[in-house]
């Protein structure tokens, strides 16, 4: 029944303006600047145009979806840190005192904590008619979670999407906060792209050699195990994957449902970009990439999706702090779009030849 739910919502989905991206390309031609001298960010521009089918839109509501959710696999001891810190950081989003909390204020971003699956319950944050599950389970051992839940947490990404669109927000971001959540990302890269586990393993927070060792090994015996069906994109969700991941594949699918571009954050919602668009290809149409995370997979990851980072500054900080350093950048080169002069109506005694 989920499953129809879901086919139902995107059976709506169709791609970019066409008609208004030209018209967006034939005014970064006209304005009074150098050639394309402004590089990704023009494109950028461009996309949005096409994804809000008009040129004259705005960017000045900012909203980051934060999904926090609990792996089971911790218990594997694949992780520096303790479980416990999921719990303590998503309370810290509430008071403001988190990395991307600083940044987002800079940049002008509302955040919006979700509680889809902490272990613990978080005062003020979680909402029983909300939260999927108190974490996942241990995927070394069983599926980390049903199907039913999967779609669930991913209706619940898309329904936060559509909150956002109807209070007039133009732009959303993805972050993420679960310890352990680039096990499953990891896992459900390897199988998404049938690549070697170790080859899109990274230390996460920072572990070991030993630990790291320890994680691939947690990893490779899972799939092995559980044997996710590759070509059902739910299926690696459920059986490797996290409520966090789940919640954000949602959050891609909503951008392109209600036609609101959705950014990239790092390797998990990379993650979850790829299972977005898995399901449906359309999907990344609306899909932007922010910069490329530290974490191995990320690379591979953002070639397979098609996208190209602007920042590279090997950030690896999650929660959404990635995505927040594109915001001024279009922000920026909104500006320059909206209200730098054309050639036809410039004041000035110089002219481009190109332009003539």
């Amino acid at each position: 029944m989920m499953d129809n739910e879901l086919k139902r919502l995107l059976d709506s989905v169709t791609g970019l303006d066409e008609k208004t991206m030209e018209i967006s390309k034939k005014h970064w031609l006209a304005v009074t600047k150098p050639l394309f001298s402004l590089g990704k960010l023009e494109n950028v521009i461009t996309r949005i145009a096409g994804i809000r089918c008009r040129d004259d839109f705005s960017l000045e509501k900012k909203g980051l979806i934060i999904m926090c959710a609990d792996n089971g696999v911790v218990e594997e001891g694949i992780s520096q840190s303790k479980q416990h810190m999921t719990a303590v950081v998503s309370s810290n989003f509430l008071s403001g005192d988190t990395s991307v909390c600083y940044m987002a204020k800079r940049a002008g971003c509302d955040i919006f904590p979700v509680d889809i699956g902490v272990t613990e319950d978080v005062p003020g944050l979680t909402d029983s008619a909300v939260k999927i599950a108190h974490g996942t389970r241990n995927m070394a051992k069983e599926p980390a979670m049903t199907r039913e839940e999967a779609v669930r947490a991913i209706l619940l990404g898309i329904e936060k999407v559509k909150e956002l669109k109807d209070k007039g927000y133009d732009i959303i971001a993805t972050g993420e906060m679960g310890i352990g959540n680039t096990t499953t990302s990891s896992a459900m890269t390897a199988v998404l792209l049938n690549k070697p586990v170790e080859d899109v393993t990274g230390r996460g927070a920072g572990l070991t050699s030993e630990g790291l060792k320890r994680k691939i090994e947690v990893i490779g015996k899972a799939i092995d195990f559980l044997k996710p069906d590759t070509d059902d994109p739910i299926d690696v969700l459920s059986k490797v994957g996290g409520l966090d991941i789940a919640g954000l594949t949602g959050v891609f699918l909503g951008g392109a449902i209600y036609r609101i571009p959705i950014v990239i954050d790092g390797f998990i919602s990379a993650v979850s970009a790829l299972t977005a668009i898995r399901i449906c290809p359309t999907a990344r149409d609306f899909i932007l990439a922010s910069h490329v995370s530290k974490e191995p997979a990320s690379h591979i990851l953002l070639e397979e999706l098609g996208l190209s980072p602007v920042v590279t500054a090997d950030l690896c900080c999650g929660e959404g702090t990635g995505a927040m350093t594109l915001f001024p950048l279009l922000d920026m080169v909104h500006d320059v779009y909206v209200n730098l002069a054309t050639w036809d109506n410039w004041n000035g005694d110089e002219t481009y030849e190109v332009l003539k």
